[in-house]
């Protein structure tokens, strides 16, 4: 249903998603970056959950939760996702280093971008089609216009930060962006809303494990509840 917000804000289909545009609900723009920023949050969450007891009710609810939506997000790749890794990977190789820094966990590597010669935000795999922004709507605000921007030079290219072997540029290629059709795919397989109201959950969700486990909610309760009152009303049967 909301997916059909998303559509109403369009002027036409498109093969792409415009960032920055109307999604059809109301201060929520279409996210540059869905696919990397959930599967970032989603991990994330997943390695502070392995601080909480194996019997915690809510470390087994929401690491299966949790584990179901990477999966969905995981094995939907754009298309030329293949080719991108393979030139990530000699990149690396080059230089293991270099890009140390941004090794995670598991063993893969932080989509940040790398400028690929051209002034196309969505690398060298994009087939070269018109992109047109696809909502009409009011004019961009200054700010509205200076984010835009931002993102489209951010996708391009990036900048190391402080480093004290490496004082030039990092540079990394871009993820390739998702197709609107497998964002509404992915919308549809985790049916929670809009991939845009799935980050949000997913924010949250990252925030609350961190209040969570400084309460430590799986111990004893401090005072115990009297008799019979997590009882709850059942259904009155006729012998």
């Amino acid at each position: 249903m909301r997916s059909t917000l998303r559509l109403l804000a369009n002027v036409k289909p498109a093969r792409y998603l415009e960032p920055f545009a109307p999604t059809g609900l109301t201060g929520l723009n279409t996210h540059p970056s869905p696919r990397p920023t959930l599967i970032y949050l989603y991990r994330s969450t997943l390695e502070k959950l392995k601080s909480f007891p194996e019997s915690s009710a809510y470390r087994q609810s929401t690491e299966a939760l949790t584990r179901h939506r990477l999966q969905v997000v995981e094995s939907t790749k754009p298309p030329g996702f293949e080719a991108w890794l393979e030139r990530v990977k000699k990149t690396v190789g080059a230089e293991p280093e270099r890009f140390a820094t941004l090794r995670q966990a598991d063993g893969s590597y932080a989509a940040s971008m790398r400028d690929d010669g051209s002034d196309n935000p969505r690398g060298e795999e994009w087939d070269g089609e018109a992109w047109e922004p696809s909502s009409p709507g009011p004019a961009r605000t200054a700010e509205e216009e200076a984010r835009w921007h931002q993102a489209i030079e951010d996708s391009v290219s990036a900048e190391t930060k402080d480093s004290d072997f490496h004082t030039r540029e990092m540079k990394w290629e871009n993820e390739p962006a998702l197709e609107a059709e497998q964002v509404s795919e992915i919308e549809k397989q985790i049916g929670a809303g809009l991939i845009e109201e799935v980050i949000q959950v997913a924010e949250g969700e990252l925030k609350l494990v961190d209040e969570i486990y400084k309460s430590q909610a799986w111990e004893e309760l401090e005072e115990k509840p009297r008799p019979g009152q997590w009882t709850y009303f059942e259904r009155k049967t006729e012998a």
